[in-house]
């Protein structure tokens, strides 16, 4: 027993022994652990900053036909701003950053010009601006001279991308060419390259099928024949004898329907000569967004939105949402109100967006657009997103939606 417990003894010194630094062994004094490394200041929080962010919204003109149901909200587009000041607050509070939202509802046979300079003169330096391309024209040029930002969350009106371009305004609302060559791109990738090209008699539906064509000559599609509707908004009535006889033009692949303002798009579905699917305006939509997109955190956007204002959210309300965003999430790396250094940090390299569509979005230093996916939808369901795989760009796939560097024409002033 007496060996025994020596022997324990023994191999409990050795393994203590083992267990001390060789210098604390010899009688060597202990070295002292290393200094962690001090610890890189946080920059400093400068004094609070209030953006004031004003709205300015226009009445559109409204189809000639709709179900009291499909009659849109009274906060349309207001609500997306709304959530985008809250969602800004968010992370801005911690910055001493404030947001503050003032809106303003124009008629439809209005001037929201002077509601512009309404919310100017309140000391609004950012502006979200959902009205017709002519008066966007006329308020981007009376405040040329002012340090104001305007963000046009509505027009899709191609020239104000183009020659009609504004060093003053930036475009969140997607281009009819960007929409269009989001549509083009599925099309031809499903190999339903053969168009029948409805255009209704507004100037709109006109350019809507001026960019249809623009598209299928870019991607390879081919317009095999091409209508004006003329048989106006009464032809609901009677669709099931009309829509039939206007559509016998001869074998295609898709009708594409340029019809806006929503006056006999509805009806041609299921009323066609040929059974035939329907896209366009009608049909399958290319869309900024729809209340059916859940990917990549969407159901979060969409469930904070229904929180707020108990309805889903809408393309404009999405729109709206991003300018209202854009501005925040400049906010954030600027820390500073002034409008002239927000728009620097929007147009900047290291600048993106979440949009909640798989990848970031930006701003095109060209023409000012914000370059992003591109919804395909139905009614009831999202059915894929744009760019479609296999469509390549030296910089950005996104740059394959709309003009691209090359066929600018803006000349931003």
């Amino acid at each position: 027993m007496t060996r025994m417990a020596s022997a324990v003894g023994a191999t409990l010194f050795a393994m203590m022994c083992a267990s001390v630094p060789a210098g604390a062994q010899n009688g060597a004094p202990p070295t002292s652990p290393a200094a962690p490394l001090a610890a890189k200041p946080a920059p400093a929080i400068g004094p609070e900053q209030t953006f004031l962010i004003g709205v300015v919204r226009q009445i559109p003109e409204p189809p000639p036909w709709i179900a009291p149901l499909q009659m849109p909200p009274d906060n349309l587009g207001i609500a997306g701003a709304e959530l985008g000041i809250r969602d800004n607050l968010t992370s801005g509070r911690f910055l001493k950053l404030d947001y503050k939202l003032s809106s303003e509802i124009v008629p439809t046979d209005g001037d929201p010009l002077p509601a512009v300079e309404k919310l100017i003169e309140a000391g609004n330096r950012f502006i979200l601006l959902d009205v017709p391309p002519d008066a966007l024209l006329k308020i981007a040029d009376t405040y040329k001279d002012r340090d104001i930002v305007f963000i046009n969350v509505g027009a899709t009106d191609d020239r104000l991308r183009q020659q009609d371009c504004r060093a003053n305004v930036f475009h969140i609302a997607p281009s009819r060419s960007m929409l269009t060559d989001a549509l083009a791109q599925f099309l031809v990738t499903k190999r339903w390259q053969n168009w029948f090209l409805m255009v209704g008699r507004t100037d709109n539906d006109k350019l809507y099928a001026e960019a249809a064509r623009r598209s299928a000559k870019k991607f390879g599609a081919k317009i095999v024949a091409e209508k004006t509707w003329d048989y106006g908004p009464d032809a609901r009535a009677t669709a099931q004898s009309e829509v039939p006889r206007g559509t016998q033009v001869g074998e295609y692949d898709m009708l594409i329907v340029a019809d806006e303002l929503g006056e006999f798009g509805d009806i041609l579905p299921y009323n066609t000569w040929l059974p035939r699917p329907i896209a366009g305006t009608q049909g399958l939509m290319a869309l900024s967004w729809h209340p059916t997109m859940e990917n990549w955190g969407a159901s979060q956007l969409q469930s904070r939105f229904f929180k707020q204002s108990k309805r889903m959210m809408q393309p404009l309300d999405f729109q709206m949402w991003q300018g209202a965003f854009a501005i925040g999430s400049a906010s954030l790396k600027t820390r500073n109100s002034d409008p002239a250094k927000v728009k620097a940090q929007m147009l900047s390299p290291d600048y993106d967006l979440p949009v909640f569509k798989g990848v970031a979005a930006t701003f095109r230093p060209w023409d000012q657009q914000l370059r992003q996916p591109i919804l395909l939808t139905h009614a009831t369901n999202t059915v894929t997103l744009s760019p479609q795989a296999g469509f390549l760009h030296q910089s950005s796939p996104l740059d394959t939606l709309g003009f691209d560097r090359p066929e600018s024409l803006c000349k931003l002033k």
